[in-house]
């Protein structure tokens, strides 16, 4: 389920400022680098990143360059619920995500369809619907190899998320 992503060169990273016709700056090219580089990273490791290149930049202004970025379209900012803010270099294609509720590891999933909105809602009452996000939650791979040789077989009930929430939409 893993996708990867190739990590362009500082001259892919101007030109794809450029493109977005945002000015090219060292923060924003640095930024860029980080996002590609740590993928579906939180503010905090993309902020250490770019420090350790560039020691002056202040955090306020990676938060205002990775919403330059986002709004742009050269990164995605998600959030699955109960989780910080993550930024991923992975933009222009329909794609979910796999969040492991214990150790909090997040993978991208291609959609099965391969055409936005993937899903089609139920009685769409008058929207029209351009995009779908779908979060898978369970362990991964290593969580659950973790837990069975730990204790044999696990039930479900053996691995909330701490804190987490049961978010349902009510109409």
């Amino acid at each position: 389920m893993r996708h990867c992503i190739e990590v362009p060169s500082a001259r892919e990273y101007a030109a794809h400022l450029r493109t977005a016709e945002l000015r090219v700056t060292r923060p924003r090219a640095t930024v860029l680098e980080a996002v590609h580089t740590h993928p579906h990273a939180d503010t905090k490791t993309i902020y250490r990143a770019v420090r350790a290149v560039l020691p002056e930049v202040s955090r306020q202004t990676v938060y205002d360059v990775l919403q330059a970025l986002s709004d742009a379209g050269l990164v995605r900012r998600i959030q699955p619920a109960g989780t910080a803010v993550r930024y991923e270099a992975r933009v222009g294609d329909n794609h979910h995500h796999f969040v492991c509720r214990t150790c909090g590891v997040i993978a991208d999933v291609d959609c099965a369809v391969g055409a936005a909105p993937c899903l089609t809602a139920p009685g769409d009452r008058g929207f029209v619907v351009e995009e779908a996000e779908v979060t898978y939650w369970g362990s991964c791979r290593d969580c659950s190899a973790t837990q069975v040789s730990r204790s044999g077989l696990r039930s479900k009930s053996d691995s909330p998320t701490p804190g987490r929430k049961d978010r349902r939409v009510q109409e």
